[in-house]
């Protein structure tokens, strides 16, 4: 039986909900499944101190290195990345970082097939280059090169040479060109930035929103849909990020609601998108594997898609219960990948 290692930098399982699901697919599967953290390998003895579950609890156990690791987080410290870079030199990782949004903002751009789906996207290294975008575009987003779940977004929209609205957070003020100025300097001198223009995506209601395409790879290494579904912003919010106050609902009646006769082509068309970047992306890095994506577009008023982003690790709200469908194709991605490991050795000379 094919064993799998689950990499998590948390030391206590029953701390990560999705471990029970991953242990309890992995053995309906037909694979050896066990929970690790960097602390726990020996690389002297090529061993691994990780949990298993039986007998309704994890036993803690000793094991060799597995053929294949599902890299459930990234590590959180020097010592950790050392590990995770020396095992990854040995044992195939279900996936990698895509990096931040610039540069994956650059690699689709190059890639030249979905460019035309891109948001204008400028690095944010002064104050004039973002009031430059701000006087090209009116309204613009303001956000972090590198950040999670909305965090320091920024809506701007210059109303007169003097005054421009902000919203953060679904908070409204009104600042001077001054004001703004020192606003964005203190936030450019903490962390990096990028400026976009503003893509008007609302529903009738007025709430804005996006579409989140989880696709994932299969047994055979193939690229499928999990789930889509609507990510739907607090009034008055500039983002919809279900854990900043967003909420979500099943996709056949939202695309019926909003876009009534057309839902059904608007479906099949999110779907084909979904496989269809997903397989184009993932072949714009040499030699790495990815195993999800969770992409977030945008439907403007012509019914044009946009990209917001491009996730590679993608929760799913548990409105869905979808671990288990999730949990079972990175399995199958798993066991494909060391059996892809075995054939390759195979055919060594």
């Amino acid at each position: 039986m094919i064993l799998i290692g689950m990499l998590h930098h948390r030391e206590n399982p029953e701390k990560v909900i999705k471990a029970y699901a991953y242990n309890a697919v992995a053995k309906a599967e037909g694979a050896d499944f066990f929970y690790f953290t960097p602390g726990k390998v020996n690389i002297s003895t090529e061993t691994i101190t990780g949990k298993t579950y039986e007998n309704g609890k994890w036993i803690e156990k000793e094991f060799p290195y597995p053929e294949v690791i599902y890299n459930a987080s990234p590590p959180i410290s020097e010592k950790a990345s050392e590990i995770y870079e020396y095992l990854a030199q040995r044992i195939p990782f279900t996936s990698h970082s895509i990096g931040n949004k610039v540069s994956v903002f650059n690699r689709i751009k190059s890639g030249k097939n979905f460019s035309q789906y891109l948001i204008p996207t400028i690095e944010a290294n002064n104050a004039r280059t973002v009031f430059d975008v701000v006087d090209t575009y009116t309204q613009v987003i303001f956000k972090p090169v590198t950040g999670r779940q909305g965090g320091g977004i920024l809506y701007i929209e210059k109303e007169d040479e003097n005054s421009y609205k902000v919203n953060e957070a679904g908070s409204l003020s009104n600042f001077s060109k001054s004001q703004l100025q020192t606003a964005i300097k203190e936030r450019i001198e903490e962390r990096d930035y990028l400026i976009q223009p503003f893509i008007t995506c609302k529903i009738k209601s007025g709430h804005v929103y996006d579409l989140r395409l989880h696709v994932q790879r299969d047994g055979e290494g193939e690229w499928n849909v999990t789930s889509i579904y609507p990510r739907i912003g607090p009034l008055g919010s500039v983002t919809s990020n279900i854990s900043s106050g967003g909420y979500s609902c099943l996709l056949d009646e939202f695309l019926k609601n909003e876009f009534e006769d057309y839902w059904y082509n608007i479906k099949r068309s999110l779907e084909k998108f979904a496989v269809l970047f997903s397989r184009h992306f993932a072949a714009l890095y040499d030699n790495i594997s990815f195993d999800e994506f969770g992409i977030d577009v945008g439907i403007d008023k012509n019914q044009k898609f946009w990209i917001f982003e491009v996730n590679w690790r993608p929760g799913i709200p548990v409105i869905f219960n979808g671990e288990l469908d999730v949990a079972r194709n990175t399995i199958q991605y798993a066991k494909y990948l060391a059996k892809s490991k075995s054939e390759r050795k195979t055919e060594q000379p």
